[in-house]
């Protein structure tokens, strides 16, 4: 199982409201870099506002970062898009033989290591912000 793409299209987003920022940023301009429908990232883009990630106006073509580029994390952006359920990064089987030790408790042994792992992974996204995104992308040929 793998994290939604939709992460890492909302990173991509954001990244190209950042850089354009003077400039009209409207789902068709986005998803021509992003290289997808422009209704995916209208979808993004909503679930982003829903978030206070992105200002959308109704009626007004383009969206804008609502807050500043150092002021957006990772994390952020992972919780608004729901890139997996809470909790949800590692699936554990739920249909274990119940006469067999390994199958009566395997749950158990491997769920509290599973959720360490994926505390470890939102700690670490958690330490880089949009800007730390933007300043790596501007020192790219």
């Amino acid at each position: 199982m793998t994290i939604s793409s939709r992460f890492a299209v909302a990173i991509h987003i954001l990244t190209v409201l950042e850089l354009n920022r003077e400039g009209v940023n409207t789902s068709e301009y986005i998803s021509d870099s992003v290289n997808t429908n422009p209704v995916v990232i209208r979808r993004i883009t909503g679930m982003l506002s829903r978030a206070g990630l992105v200002d959308v106006r109704p009626g007004v073509a383009g969206s804008k970062l609502a807050r500043a580029a150092a002021d957006i994390t990772l994390l952020d952006i992972y919780r608004a898009v729901h890139a997996v359920d809470e909790n949800g990064l590692f699936a554990v089987h739920d249909k274990t033989n119940d006469k067999c030790p390994v199958g009566r408790n395997i749950q158990s042994t491997i769920e509290p290591i599973f959720s360490e792992a994926q505390r470890a992974m939102e700690s670490t996204l958690e330490k880089v912000t949009m800007e730390d995104i933007v300043r790596d992308l501007k020192s790219k040929p």
